[in-house]
């Protein structure tokens, strides 16, 4: 019997698809790191990744694991919001950013109150959508499990579902657990620009 591919590792295929060495990419919530290092792999030494975290401890522990894999070169960490993202990717980087990952909640092993909220991911999505290239991706991995959660997957669906159908479509994979409580990820992709 095989295991199930998680959300995670689905996030990573798709968002794998898109990258190539040299590109950049956003990792709006760096969490513990996993997403940022798979990033920084993924734009290989020419590339460039930059993370955002609001917890200085996220920002240590992601670090550290760039560190230890001697990524840290091509990762630039912001203790800041993802809704203010805008204000920490230089203007020669707008509209070439190949892929946004975010993974919503909380910091896994910390203050679990301490949760993204639907505004300032809303607004980060915004600042998302008009940094990316033509083709390009973003992916939000969604807990409608935990308070608040529920709340924020309802609106991260209403934001998506009103996107221009001209320029990105989006689907969601849900959980090979089928409750209502399960993660869910959004994909949202940037179609390239038609000639």
């Amino acid at each position: 019997m095989t295991k199930p591919i998680s959300l995670l590792e689905t996030a990573h295929h798709i968002v794998g698809s898109y990258l190539d060495p040299g590109d950049v990419a956003v990792d709006a919530t760096v969490g513990n790191g996993h997403d940022t290092v798979f990033l920084a792999q993924s734009v290989g030494a020419s590339g460039h990744v930059f993370g955002f975290d609001i917890q200085r401890q996220a920002l240590i522990n992601s670090f550290q694991r760039l560190l230890q894999l001697d990524l840290q070169r091509r990762v630039i960490l912001r203790l800041a919001s993802h809704a203010d993202m805008l204000l920490h990717v230089p203007e020669q980087w707008r509209g070439r950013v190949r892929a946004v990952m975010f993974n919503l909640g909380y910091l896994p092993g910390a203050d679990k109150t301490v949760i993204t909220q639907i505004d300032s991911t809303l607004a980060a999505l915004n600042a998302a959508s008009g940094l990316l290239a033509p083709r390009a991706v973003i992916t939000v991995l969604a807990y409608p499990g935990h308070a608040g959660g529920d709340l924020e997957t309802q609106q991260l669906a209403a934001w998506s579902g009103q996107l221009d159908g001209t320029h990105f479509t989006s689907e969601v994979i849900l959980s090979s657990h089928d409750k209502p409580s399960a993660p869910r990820l959004f994909v949202i992709r940037k179609q390239a620009d038609l000639l």
